[in-house]
């Protein structure tokens, strides 16, 4: 057998080699993309959280009877009015918990939720209840809380969330931290066919959603963040009510934003 001939079944082999790892990649995401997008951690009913700072617990019931699990955390001063943050997509509560600090030292309360299926709230995450649960979970919290004033945060998938939300109650400010514009920006190239190929319904966008939210709207994003690319998040842009309203962190990540100088002051000049 020649050179050149083994040289040729062993590229052959290779390119099958490599055509069967995408498939199996691509099978692989098929079957297991919710578990990949909601990278949830379950905590047991009597777990305590553990936070610097005190903390009111609720638990709140769907209109589909699920149970979700959420925290207030309030202003140590006369509040200003209250923050609904919807978090990131994974780990629960003990991780975004240590958030609200950066709204309670402005005077702010702050209300968070985990989603289902995160820390202690029932069922299975996806797509499909994510907004519904949230219109639940606001409204509850309208009603039992009784804020002067509601300011709509969202982190990164949380940002779909708050966007979604925006447009359907009369809120005072929107604020999204690291968005994507559609959810297939944050999808590696080689699975984002997959997203136009099969039937997978992953209805996560800001922009049908911040294009019609008719009141201030404010987006941080940083230039390192491998996670959503600035890229994604610089799409929005136009649908915002002044170029400053993007506010780009120079050096920050997808998790460290709350590290920059600039985003505190940002924050406090959107929260005064």
């Amino acid at each position: 057998m020649s050179l050149s001939l083994i040289k040729k079944r062993t590229l052959g082999l290779v390119g099958v080699g490599a055509l069967g790892v995408y498939i199996l990649t691509l099978i692989l995401f098929y079957v297991f993309h919710n578990r990949i997008i909601f990278q949830y951690t379950q905590l047991p009913p009597n777990y305590q959280f553990q936070f610097s700072g005190p903390y009111q617990e609720y638990y709140i019931k769907t209109k589909k009877g699920i149970q979700l699990n959420g925290l207030l955390f309030q202003s140590p001063t006369p509040s200003k009015g209250l923050i609904f943050y919807t978090h990131g997509n994974a780990d629960n509560l003990q991780r975004w918990g240590n958030y609200s600090v950066d709204f309670t030292e402005l005077g702010y309360d702050v209300f968070m939720y985990d989603y289902r299926g995160y820390g202690k709230s029932e069922g299975q995450p996806n797509p499909k209840n994510l907004y519904n649960d949230s219109d639940d979970v606001y409204n509850w919290m309208i009603d039992e809380l009784n804020p002067s004033k509601v300011i709509l945060y969202g982190r990164s998938l949380g940002s779909t969330v708050a966007s979604h939300l925006a447009t359907k109650v009369n809120a005072n400010t929107l604020i999204l931290e690291t968005p994507f514009a559609e959810f297939e920006d944050v999808v590696y190239w080689p699975i984002r066919p997959l997203l136009h190929l099969f039937p997978i319904n992953i209805s996560l966008s800001n922009t049908k959603s911040l294009a019609k939210v008719n009141y201030p709207k404010f987006i941080f994003h940083g230039t390192d963040d491998w996670v959503v690319p600035l890229s994604s998040a610089e799409k929005l842009k136009p649908l915002l009510d002044q170029p400053d309203h993007f506010i780009t962190i120079e050096g920050a990540g997808h998790k460290n934003i709350s590290d920059f100088e600039l985003y505190h002051t940002r924050l406090k000049e959107i929260l005064k």
